[in-house]
């Protein structure tokens, strides 16, 4: 498993059009990738469960990569999350 922490800067936080990005963003994987903030997890696939978790502006979410792929997965997940949120 890999696993990487990012402090949100997209000043809307993880709202519909970057939570759909993200989504379409770990379809190109094979690992599972979850997010977790807090006490709270989800996988990244679910669009609503993404939205739901309430992630705004300056909140520092942990991504855990797990699966055949990870190695190439984290490191490209990361600059997604560097680039768009």
């Amino acid at each position: 498993m890999k696993e990487f922490t990012y402090t949100i800067r997209e000043a809307v936080g993880i709202h519909a059009r970057p939570a759909g990005l993200l989504v379409k963003e770990v379809k190109k994987h094979a690992s599972t990738v979850t997010i977790v903030k807090g006490d709270k997890s989800v996988n990244a696939l679910k669009l609503m469960a993404l939205m739901g978790m309430g992630i705004k502006c300056g909140d520092t979410v942990t991504v855990r990569v797990e699966g055949e792929d990870e190695e190439a997965a984290a490191p490209a997940l990361e600059a997604f999350f560097s680039e768009h949120l």
